[in-house]
Protein backbone atom coordinates (compact mmCIF):
# COMPACT_ATOMS: atom_id res chain seq x y z
CA UNK A 1 0.00 0.00 0.00
CA UNK A 2 1.30 3.39 -0.70
CA UNK A 3 2.06 5.92 1.57
CA UNK A 4 0.13 9.08 2.43
CA UNK A 5 2.71 12.02 2.21
CA UNK A 6 1.94 12.60 5.88
CA UNK A 7 3.64 9.18 6.46
CA UNK A 8 6.13 9.77 3.39
CA UNK A 9 7.46 12.74 5.24
CA UNK A 10 7.52 11.21 8.66
CA UNK A 11 9.93 8.56 7.07
CA UNK A 12 12.21 10.96 5.47
CA UNK A 13 12.48 12.72 9.25
CA UNK A 14 12.93 8.98 10.59
CA UNK A 15 15.40 8.20 8.34
CA UNK A 16 17.29 11.94 8.92
CA UNK A 17 16.90 11.05 13.04
CA UNK A 18 19.07 8.24 12.50
CA UNK A 19 22.56 10.34 11.52
CA UNK A 20 21.68 11.74 14.74
CA UNK A 21 24.28 11.50 17.00
CA UNK A 22 22.51 11.94 20.65
CA UNK A 23 23.25 9.40 23.16
CA UNK A 24 19.69 10.11 24.60
CA UNK A 25 17.33 11.10 21.35
CA UNK A 26 17.93 11.27 17.70
CA UNK A 27 15.64 13.85 15.85
CA UNK A 28 15.07 14.32 11.95
CA UNK A 29 13.38 17.38 10.94
CA UNK A 30 12.36 17.61 6.96
CA UNK A 31 10.91 21.14 6.12
CA UNK A 32 8.40 20.60 2.82
CA UNK A 33 6.38 23.10 0.88
CA UNK A 34 4.36 22.31 -1.93
CA UNK A 35 5.43 19.03 -1.78
CA UNK A 36 8.80 19.70 -2.59
CA UNK A 37 11.72 18.84 0.14
CA UNK A 38 13.22 22.55 1.54
CA UNK A 39 15.88 20.97 3.96
CA UNK A 40 16.73 18.72 6.36
CA UNK A 41 18.43 18.68 9.99
CA UNK A 42 19.16 16.52 12.48
CA UNK A 43 20.87 16.65 16.40
CA UNK A 44 24.16 17.47 15.94
CA UNK A 45 27.52 19.38 17.78
CA UNK A 46 28.51 22.23 15.48
CA UNK A 47 30.68 21.89 12.67
CA UNK A 48 33.49 20.95 13.68
CA UNK A 49 33.20 19.67 17.12
CA UNK A 50 32.44 16.55 18.80
CA UNK A 51 29.60 14.99 18.94
CA UNK A 52 28.31 12.96 22.20
CA UNK A 53 28.30 9.23 20.74
CA UNK A 54 32.09 9.70 19.55
CA UNK A 55 32.93 11.22 23.28
CA UNK A 56 31.04 8.55 24.27
CA UNK A 57 28.93 10.79 27.27
CA UNK A 58 26.65 13.22 27.52
CA UNK A 59 26.88 16.20 29.59
CA UNK A 60 23.17 16.31 30.52
CA UNK A 61 22.80 12.21 31.35
CA UNK A 62 26.31 12.49 33.44
CA UNK A 63 24.32 15.02 35.61
CA UNK A 64 21.00 13.50 35.26
CA UNK A 65 18.70 15.96 33.82
CA UNK A 66 15.89 14.90 32.94
CA UNK A 67 14.87 15.11 29.20
CA UNK A 68 13.87 19.11 28.42
CA UNK A 69 15.59 20.79 30.69
CA UNK A 70 19.01 22.39 30.40
CA UNK A 71 19.29 22.24 27.15
CA UNK A 72 21.90 25.24 27.47
CA UNK A 73 24.10 22.29 28.70
CA UNK A 74 23.73 19.91 25.59
CA UNK A 75 26.66 19.55 22.81
CA UNK A 76 24.16 19.08 20.12
CA UNK A 77 22.32 21.96 17.44
CA UNK A 78 18.75 20.58 17.69
CA UNK A 79 17.16 18.83 14.25
CA UNK A 80 14.62 21.71 13.76
CA UNK A 81 17.09 24.72 14.00
CA UNK A 82 19.86 22.75 11.55
CA UNK A 83 17.02 22.19 9.00
CA UNK A 84 15.96 25.95 9.46
CA UNK A 85 19.65 27.06 9.23
CA UNK A 86 20.16 25.02 6.19
CA UNK A 87 16.78 26.69 4.28
CA UNK A 88 15.93 30.27 2.55
CA UNK A 89 13.26 32.10 5.00
CA UNK A 90 11.19 32.79 1.93
CA UNK A 91 10.79 28.94 1.15
CA UNK A 92 9.86 28.35 4.46
CA UNK A 93 7.25 30.59 4.25
CA UNK A 94 4.03 28.47 4.95
CA UNK A 95 5.83 25.45 5.18
CA UNK A 96 5.46 22.19 7.30
CA UNK A 97 8.00 20.87 9.35
CA UNK A 98 7.85 16.84 10.07
CA UNK A 99 9.85 16.11 12.93
CA UNK A 100 10.83 12.18 14.54
CA UNK A 101 12.08 11.60 17.60
CA UNK A 102 13.41 8.15 18.03
CA UNK A 103 14.83 7.07 21.91
CA UNK A 104 18.67 6.46 21.08
CA UNK A 105 18.68 3.36 23.77
CA UNK A 106 15.41 1.41 22.68
CA UNK A 107 14.85 2.55 18.89
CA UNK A 108 11.55 3.03 19.82
CA UNK A 109 9.70 6.54 18.92
CA UNK A 110 9.29 8.80 21.62
CA UNK A 111 5.78 9.90 21.99
CA UNK A 112 4.38 13.30 23.16
CA UNK A 113 7.30 15.08 21.85
CA UNK A 114 7.00 18.79 20.86
CA UNK A 115 10.13 21.58 19.96
CA UNK A 116 11.79 22.60 22.59
CA UNK A 117 10.81 26.34 23.50
CA UNK A 118 13.78 28.18 21.80
CA UNK A 119 13.54 25.57 18.53
CA UNK A 120 9.41 26.46 18.75
CA UNK A 121 10.88 29.99 18.61
CA UNK A 122 13.03 29.65 15.72
CA UNK A 123 10.04 27.93 13.72
CA UNK A 124 7.49 30.76 14.03
CA UNK A 125 10.70 33.27 13.43
CA UNK A 126 11.24 30.62 9.65
CA UNK A 127 7.37 31.55 8.98
CA UNK A 128 6.47 27.89 9.33
CA UNK A 129 3.21 27.29 9.12
CA UNK A 130 2.75 23.37 10.38
CA UNK A 131 4.29 20.68 12.64
CA UNK A 132 3.71 17.06 11.90
CA UNK A 133 5.14 14.96 14.69
CA UNK A 134 5.51 11.10 14.73
CA UNK A 135 4.50 9.29 17.58
CA UNK A 136 4.65 5.85 16.21
CA UNK A 137 4.29 4.08 12.78
CA UNK A 138 1.27 5.51 11.41
CA UNK A 139 0.16 7.54 14.31
CA UNK A 140 1.54 11.46 14.41
CA UNK A 141 0.42 14.86 15.65
CA UNK A 142 -0.22 18.12 14.34
CA UNK A 143 0.54 21.73 15.33
CA UNK A 144 -1.08 24.89 13.96
CA UNK A 145 2.37 27.01 14.39
CA UNK A 146 -0.35 30.23 14.62
CA UNK A 147 -1.18 28.50 17.93
CA UNK A 148 1.86 28.78 19.35
CA UNK A 149 2.29 32.21 18.37
CA UNK A 150 -1.04 32.89 20.61
CA UNK A 151 0.48 31.01 23.44
CA UNK A 152 3.57 33.49 23.10
CA UNK A 153 1.48 36.04 23.81
CA UNK A 154 -0.72 34.95 26.18
CA UNK A 155 1.92 33.26 28.68
CA UNK A 156 4.35 36.77 28.73
CA UNK A 157 5.83 37.12 31.51
CA UNK A 158 5.20 40.00 34.16
CA UNK A 159 7.54 42.70 33.62
CA UNK A 160 10.34 43.32 35.89
CA UNK A 161 11.34 46.87 35.19
CA UNK A 162 14.52 46.25 32.55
Amino acid sequence: MRPSKVEYYLNIASQVAERGTCLRRKFGAVIVKDDQIISTGYVGAPRGTMNCCDLGSCPREEAKIPPGERYELCRSVHAEANAIIHADRFNMLGATLYLACIDAKTGQYTRNTRPCRMCTRFIINAGIAMVVVREDAGEFTEYNVADWVREENINLPESKGY
